[in-house]
């Protein structure tokens, strides 16, 4: 259990300065800019991603298997930039236009694989 907190605040930290670094490269989409907004709107955007990205994701790529069957997997892009959509949405002083959270979730999804990626090596060491 410990193990597993310790996963989830990597992966919320990460998931932080991801979306930081895709708002500073993608922009919002929108004229108002949030580039000056502080360290703690990303921390709480990236706490609600991290939450959502493990509760809710799992329910939204079960209802749309048939969409990511018929696209042989490419829907999945879709549903990540929904949930990034749908954390900024919830977050105050984020916003971002669907377009900007699908690039942002490509960003994403880039960070978990090589978390899961590093915390996997770590932990085939670990048994070796």
């Amino acid at each position: 259990m410990k193990k597993q907190f310790l996963v989830f605040v990597i992966r919320w930290i990460l998931n932080s300065f991801g979306l930081w670094v895709a708002v500073r490269i993608f922009g919002t989409g929108y004229d108002a800019t949030v580039l000056d907004t502080g360290v703690g709107v990303y921390l709480l955007a990236g706490l609600i991603f991290s939450i959502m990205n493990s509760v809710i994701r799992p329910i939204i790529i079960i209802l749309s298997l048939p969409a990511i069957l018929i696209t042989l997997g490419l829907f999945t892009v879709i549903v990540n930039g929904l949930m990034v959509y749908w954390s900024l949405l919830i977050s105050p002083g984020l916003h971002m236009t669907f377009w900007n959270s699908v690039l942002t979730g490509l960003v994403l999804s880039l960070i978990n694989y090589i978390v899961s990626g590093v915390l996997e090596l770590r932990a085939q060491e670990g048994k070796a």
